[in-house]
């Protein structure tokens, strides 16, 4: 049994980062520490790249500093100013926010009951002639209705840009979810299955795209003299490439003990009358980067009371994404999008603990914690 790292004193979060090793990453820091060469385009940078691209099986990579940047300079790359991008509230409040930043205008669109991902019913009557793309955005690992979204983007000569940030490593009937699109953004925060601290990067569907991208994100400069675009600062640093090429190593294992807490929680909360856990559609090969239950019928009062008890014993769920973004006060003024599905879902969805580190014992305390529940 993989027991608990946590003694009763210590809180459990709802994730834990994955460390690389103290001693290789302290070793490996000499290197940075001999050159001095600490940004730009170094060559933990590039190895990381090179390396992430053979990961995925995604050929046109660019590490960015964080995930919410790599939404801008996609958008900026794709979407002309002041053109209408279409979204989904139930997201973090940075998808939205890189829209908006753009100078773009956000459109929200509902989510499917499975999956979470924008129901591709509804795209088209949220198209208008300002129309330049579709933002969906791939939810705890389940990607979107890929082939029906870029079916419609076709059909209406339209970019699609994923929010990618949870689907590290997530394959589509064999194929890496990055193949869809445009362009996907991932997040390699530390909250994330993949994390290099703080950073992301934008997978490219072509070479063309990878180009822009990687001038967008350094200033737009293409030598001393020449400065082509109106670009931004949004590079890697080479101390957090080589904490992402460490952490690298590591993942599979991560991914290891990540499965085997999923196939626990499922058959401890299997008997549960008013929990639900979302299937995994059986074309996805799955990433298991979070840990989502429905609370369903029971709605909104049982969902915040078991996150009360939960907490209450000292373990921290999260109501990943309660408020929508169409509820909170900066977005006010989108708060007539009609969303009903997005609505329901935010209300009754808790994530637990999940994370390759955490205790069998802890899903067993959890179990206990919602029995009592009733």
């Amino acid at each position: 049994m993989n027991e608990s790292k946590n003694n009763e004193k210590s809180p459990v979060h709802v994730t834990s980062p994955l460390l690389p090793g103290k001693e290789v990453f302290t070793k490996e820091l000499e290197d940075i520490w001999s050159s001095r060469w600490l940004t730009n385009n170094g060559k933990f940078h590039q190895r990381l790249e090179e390396r992430l691209s053979s990961y995925l099986g995604a050929p046109y990579p660019s590490l960015v500093s964080n995930g919410t940047l790599g939404l801008m300079l996609a958008l900026k790359a794709f979407c002309p100013p002041g053109s209408e991008v279409i979204t989904t509230p139930f997201s973090f409040i940075a998808t939205a926010h890189a829209i908006l930043w753009c100078g773009l205008i956000p459109v929200f669109c509902d989510i499917e009951p499975e999956g979470f991902g924008i129901d591709p019913a509804q795209i088209e009557s949220h198209i208008t002639s300002r129309t330049s793309a579709i933002l969906p955005v791939h939810v705890y690992g389940y990607p979107c209705d890929v082939e029906k979204v870029d079916f419609i983007a076709e059909k209406y000569g339209l970019s699609v840009i994923y929010d990618a940030a949870h689907v590290f490593g997530v394959r589509y009937k064999g194929r890496p979810i990055t193949e869809w699109g445009d362009a996907s953004v991932l997040s390699f925060h530390a909250t994330k299955l993949f994390n290099t601290m703080e950073g992301g990067a934008v997978f490219s569907k072509s070479e063309e795209a990878q180009k822009k991208i990687n001038l967008l994100r350094n200033f737009g400069i293409t030598s001393e003299t020449t400065v082509e675009e109106i670009g931004m600062n949004a590079k890697l640093n080479e101390i957090q490439s080589l904490w992402g090429l460490l952490v690298l190593d590591e993942i599979d294992d991560e991914l290891a003990r990540r499965r085997e807490l999923d196939t626990l929680y499922r058959n401890s909360l299997s008997g549960f009358e008013f929990i639900s856990i979302p299937e995994i559609d059986p074309d996805v090969e799955w990433n298991y980067a979070y840990f989502p239950v429905l609370f369903g019928k029971a709605g909104q009062a049982a969902r915040d009371a078991a996150y009360d008890a939960l907490r209450a014993q000292g373990i921290y769920t999260r109501k990943y994404f309660y408020p929508l973004i169409t509820q909170v006060e900066s977005y006010a003024s989108y708060r007539d999008s009609y969303t009903p599905v997005a609505k329901g879902i935010s209300e009754s969805v808790l994530c637990l603990p999940m994370y390759g580190d955490l205790g069998h014992d802890v899903v067993e305390h959890i179990q206990d914690v919602l029995w009592k529940m009733g």
